[in-house]
């Protein structure tokens, strides 16, 4: 039978949490965790975890995002000591319903921001375990074979012609296409953004609910997808010859950890969250089995060769991505790339195949007054309904097509939405074939 308390020093773990002026505490006999990492992450942390502190059991209890919130809920919070999951929205819904207790983080050991962007929160009642950044995955043998320009940026998106062989998640089918479509239109701008999404759209294969985005590079499908990067850096470990692409104006997103309000166990939910954070915790996501990128700037040294550095990223330009922002925008974003690319798709190539053909029958034979009809189609062509000075106004209200919530009012906005965008893309055909030359 375990012992009911242990002693262990603080300092083992090169703690990150300010503990007080004691070394040491006393730790119940268990701690429960409530997740919904996968096992081969989950037991790793356990093993570790109960080696250093050998008189307390770790619990875990796998629940997804949505059941978790019910369950902390609860006036007794199911028992639950600590919240520790990859679910980028719950944490401050959560904090918010007055789910977590405050955490003292040292600062200089966890900076809380990466790459110029505060992953933590700034209440501080949840800390960034680990993050995962936003790019592209690419072949690029399948590239040179046809004769494509591997891209850098968002922009490049939208300047190659990809004849399909550019691979886009649909916003909403696809779990993380919201935040990648939300840290690319805070990138651009939001007309801008919109723009950019549109016309790649017209020359990509949308992959939708079910799809697997950097599979379809993987298996050859596609010579470039977008994708969070988790997904690239599993094909490259298991030897595909694929390539990770981060634009220089992207963000690296955290999973959290948390102590609930009523932990019934709280020393022992400290030292876990203690634990996770620590130098010999972090360097556990260099783990072959789990390939995550730490949030301590220090256990960089101890990183597989090859391995990018968020704090130190070549090439990055500074770019301060709002989360929490971004958050509350991800339902207006998957009714907007619905109403605007997936049920458009085709009329987007059409229209976006005459801009390009006036656009470089402009530049063979230049001519002032043809140049005008030219920019005026191309910005219509790239017309969204939604003002970037409104949508953070407008996305609390907005909800993508899984919800029920205000179903006539929904619709009746995106019948206006509809109106619009088919007037501004009618009206940027016709400038686009009045564009071209008299034959």
């Amino acid at each position: 039978m375990r012992p009911l308390f242990r002693r262990i020093a603080v300092p083992l773990l090169g703690s990150a949490l300010m503990l007080g002026s004691g070394t040491a505490w006393a730790l119940e006999e268990r701690v429960v965790v409530m997740t919904s990492y996968p096992d081969d992450l989950v037991q790793r942390y356990e093993q570790a975890f109960e080696r250093a502190n050998p008189g307390t059991d770790l619990q875990i209890v796998w629940k997804p995002s949505r059941d978790a919130a019910a369950e902390l809920a609860k006036p007794d919070q199911g028992g639950v000591d600590v919240y520790w999951t990859p679910s980028l929205g719950s944490f401050p819904r959560m904090r918010d319903a007055g789910a977590f207790r405050p955490l003292a983080v040292d600062r200089a050991v966890l900076p809380g921001v990466v790459d110029g962007q505060m992953v933590s929160d700034r209440q501080g009642f949840f800390e960034a375990f680990e993050v995962a950044g936003y790019g592209l995955i690419v072949n690029p043998a399948a590239l040179e074979r046809d004769k494509l320009t591997q891209p850098a940026t968002w922009r490049d998106l939208a300047a190659t012609r990809w004849k399909g062989r550019l691979a886009l998640p649909i916003a909403g089918q696809v779990g993380f296409s919201g935040a990648l479509y939300d840290i690319l239109l805070q990138a651009e701008g939001w007309e801008a953004g919109w723009a950019l999404l549109g016309e790649a759209a017209a020359d990509a294969t949308l992959v939708g609910s079910g799809g697997q985005v950097s599979e379809s590079v993987v298996n050859g499908e596609a010579d470039v997808a977008v994708t969070v990067d988790f997904f690239a850096r599993s094909a490259i470990a298991n030897g595909h010859p694929v390539a990770l692409v981060y634009p220089p104006r992207t963000a690296f997103l955290p999973a959290q950890v948390a102590i609930t309000r009523a932990a019934p166990h709280p020393d022992a939910a400290r030292a876990f969250v203690d634990f996770v954070l620590s130098a010999p915790g972090q360097a556990l996501l260099f783990h072959p089995d789990i390939r995550r990128y730490p949030v301590r700037p220090d256990v960089y040294t101890q990183a597989p060769a090859g391995t990018v550095n968020p704090f130190q990223r070549i090439g990055a330009e500074a770019y301060a991505y709002d989360m929490e922002k971004g958050l509350n925008r991800h339902g207006l974003i998957a009714a907007l790339f619905d109403t605007l690319i997936a049920e458009r798709q085709d009329r987007l190539k059409t229209l976006w195949g005459a801009v390009h053909a006036a656009e470089a029958a402009l530049a063979a034979k230049p001519d002032p007054e043809r140049a005008a009809l030219v920019s005026r189609a191309r910005t219509l062509a790239g017309f969204v309904p939604v003002a970037g000075a409104d949508a953070d106004r407008l996305a609390p209200s907005v909800q993508d097509r899984r919800s029920n919530r205000n179903p006539e009012e929904q619709a009746a906005m995106r019948k206006d939405w509809s109106a619009r965008i088919d007037a501004a893309q009618a009206e940027a055909l016709d400038l686009a074939h009045r564009a071209l030359p008299t034959p």
